[in-house]
């Protein structure tokens, strides 16, 4: 990968490659939560609550760290604080012995996100140019998503070689982890002057653009991530629809490899075509694809859901961090980013433990309906209000 017209800039391609080692390492893990939390008597109520409270927990600190990534000269090591947190707690899934543990190693994990996210998309949005910002943020995420599809497949073949060893499994998670941490030290970040109440915005648009993204933006996102529940719920369907445990880690790669392999070129085309159709276009999948979820029968129709289910990253992922970062002055970014993640992360709580209530006293197909209906619902609203101004 080089820099120029048309590659990205070395932070924003170093910046995936932590990120690439970071999901190796979380995604030795996530796949194999649902199954382990079974077997430490715990359901798909438990695993709805654990990982939306989880994801909640790093949303507001993805919050905090944006208002302070607004008030510091140096973005780096509020990044490297995070991946260090989460990457040291992570092998701790090795000891738990009741939900209860997993909840608290969960938590301390997404601390660690809810640091480092908002710093590190502030300082990828000042590493790209301003009409590519949707290509910067889909290029980080697809890495981001080569990373998860890596992730199972080390823990496949680890538990090929060591059967039903899961904790082994999560104990070897750290060494992605570390080396995630290691390569940051190879960004190079120029210190901004610390801004101050009176000083002026450096942006040039300062005076087209709003101290806060678009409360019509926020709103159709708010109304989207209710209906987006915890993919670990996908997981069950798979295995109620007849997958077999073993291969969960396989059908998660699936589902990466067709968001790394989507989302980069997907971003060129949304900051081309439009960030906001394009956003509303995978929302609209996203229903789609809850749909075919909830009326599915046949193990074979969840390879297929789960291969369309992944276009929808490559739609949706970069374009909103776009969509949000464009729609304020630079000096605002951070905050603007972290007010983004907040909403969406308790959204998602929300959403987590609502899709986990149905699926164990309605049905899944009630909990997967429902979250089509609300995509459906974000994607409606989006369209009808105006969003975040896009950059000239």
């Amino acid at each position: 990968m080089r820099s120029g017209r048309r590659g990205v800039s070395r932070n924003v391609f170093l910046l995936g490659l932590v990120s690439l080692l970071g999901d190796v390492s979380s995604e030795m893990v996530v796949p194999l939560l649902p199954a382990f939390l079974v077997a430490l008597g715990g359901g798909a109520e438990a695993l709805g609550a654990i990982e939306g409270a989880a994801e909640a927990t790093a949303s507001f600190f993805k919050y905090l760290s944006g208002r302070w990534a607004d008030r510091v000269r140096r973005l780096l090591p509020m990044a490297v604080a995070g991946y260090a947190l989460a990457a040291a707690v992570r092998p701790l899934l090795a000891l738990a012995r009741s939900p209860w543990h997993v909840f608290a190693v969960r938590g301390v994990d997404r601390v660690g996100k809810g640091i480092r996210t908002s710093p590190r998309d502030k300082l990828l949005a000042a590493s790209a140019e301003p009409e590519r910002l949707a290509e910067a943020y889909s290029f980080h995420r697809g890495m981001d998503h080569l990373g998860a599809a890596v992730g199972p497949l080390i823990a496949t073949a680890l538990l090929l070689l060591w059967p039903g060893q899961l904790r082994l499994v999560f104990a070897l998670a750290a060494i992605p982890g570390a080396l995630a941490v290691a390569l940051l030290f190879a960004v190079r970040e120029t210190p901004t002057p610390t801004p101050t109440p009176t000083s002026p915005s450096p942006s040039p648009s300062n005076d087209t653009l709003a101290q806060r993204p678009p409360a019509g933006l926020l709103a159709s996102i708010f109304l989207f991530t209710l209906g987006n529940s915890t993919d670990a719920l996908l997981l069950l369907r798979a295995q109620g629809l007849g997958v077999p445990t073993a291969l969960l880690p396989v059908l998660w790669t699936e589902l990466h490899v067709v968001r790394a392999a989507t989302s980069w070129p997907l971003g060129r085309l949304a900051d081309r075509l439009g960030r906001r159709a394009s956003l509303a276009a995978g929302w609209g999948l996203y229903a789609v694809c809850y749909l075919g979820f909830a009326v599915a029968a046949d193990p074979w129709q969840v390879w297929a859901l789960f291969a369309a289910y992944g276009l929808v990253a490559g739609l949706t992922e970069g374009t909103e961090r776009a969509l949000v970062a464009s729609s304020v002055p630079q000096d605002r970014r951070g905050r603007a980013l972290g007010l983004y993640n907040l909403v969406s992360g308790f959204g998602l709580l929300a959403a987590s433990v609502l899709a986990g209530e149905l699926w164990d006293h309605v049905s899944p197909a009630a909990a997967l309906g429902l979250g089509a209906a609300l995509a459906a619902a974000a994607a409606v609203l989006l369209l009808a209000r105006p969003g975040a101004p896009q950059p000239a």
